[in-house]
């Protein structure tokens, strides 16, 4: 697939068209038989995230990558469900919004002060399942998303330091350079002694991207009428729709999202296990001295980024054909 011009790499500004190709191709010739195998994941704009999040150090890109595989194969994200993380939508914690930012983009609503369960790993699995539908409903030229984080109801209790390691971590290493802007509405003052503690957690790129905004400071409101249609953006976050979150609508909407991926999966899942079938060849690491910072999970084996990391084969691919099928939405 040749490289192409996207809103997210419309800005690179360091590397020509030809060169960012070059590099693409260094990516996908230490990926060996893996970017036969998996051709969607591996196409130049999955591959150009990558190289982003890595400052085109092809290695480092190709590493990452790797490492994105063997979490999807165990983790198998895509194949969540409504009925799964139903639960933990009850409030509206995190939720995608029925409305677009002007650039066409997602935008993914979380509100940390409804907080309605203490499970660190229902917590990133639903958030997870957030990202996920929210790639899946991504439009042709667009690959970022916006956060609109509303701290109603916020308090140093709300969150904790574990699930904060854990979000950054999934977010930052499994799904580089989706984050096109996070908006931190109304943040409360004591709220900036745990951005202290944040940031360490978060590489530079990520919280450049954070624009703090409240709603009495005129000046900070004029990033919410560039980026946002104010006759449809809601009216917490100072917009003219007063809908709010409606779990049931909300609901239903998730279920038509799933039957679509469902789709998607199934339509992919031929063509996959016979490219698989014809591939005779191990697939090995690239040669390396980077590796993704494994997060402190305080002993929850149950959490998804402290699983133990191996090598990936053509097996273990095998093994994990119907939850293999990430291509779908890491385009």
């Amino acid at each position: 697939m040749p490289l192409r011009k996207s809103r997210s790499n419309a800005s690179e500004g360091t590397l020509t068209l030809e060169e960012q190709q070059s590099k693409i191709d260094e990516v996908r010739k230490l990926l060996g038989p893996l970017a036969d195998q998996l051709p969607n994941f591996c196409s130049d704009s999955s591959i150009l995230r990558y190289l982003r999040a890595r400052n085109w150090q092809s290695d480092k890109a190709c590493k990452m990558l790797q490492e994105t595989l063997k979490w999807r194969l165990q983790y198998k994200p895509e194949t969540i469900c409504w009925e799964d993380i139903a639960h933990e939508a009850e409030t509206g914690k995190i939720y995608r919004a029925d409305y677009l930012d002007k650039y066409g983009r997602p935008v993914l609503v979380m509100r940390p002060g409804f907080q309605n369960t203490n499970s660190t790993k229902g917590q990133i699995r639903y958030l997870v399942y957030s990202m996920e539908h929210a790639i899946l409903n991504l439009s042709e030229d667009q690959e970022q998303m916006v956060w609109l984080i509303d701290f109603q109801g916020w308090t140093m209790a709300s969150v904790s330091l574990k699930v904060t390691r854990e979000t950054a971590h999934v977010l930052q290493d499994y799904y580089p350079e989706r984050l096109g802007l996070a908006i931190l509405y109304n943040p409360p003052k004591i709220f900036e002694s745990f951005w202290k503690i944040v940031k360490p957690f978060l590489e530079s790129k990520t919280y450049k991207k954070v624009k703090f905004v409240y709603s009495d400071d005129n000046e900070s409101q004029k990033v919410m009428t560039e980026i946002f249609d104010m006759n449809v953006l809601e009216t917490a976050f100072g917009g003219l729709n007063s809908v709010g979150f409606n779990f049931t609508e909300f609901g239903e909407r998730m279920k038509e999202d799933d039957m679509k991926m469902k789709a998607l999966l199934k339509a992919q899942e031929e063509p996959l296990v016979s490219i698989l079938q014809e591939s005779q060849s191990p697939i090995s690491e690239p040669q390396s001295e980077t590796s993704s910072e494994d997060v402190d999970s305080g002993g929850d084996n149950s959490s998804p980024v402290t699983a133990e990391k191996k090598t990936l084969s053509d097996n273990e691919i095998k093994e994990h054909k119907n939850g293999a099928d990430f291509n779908v939405v890491l385009k």
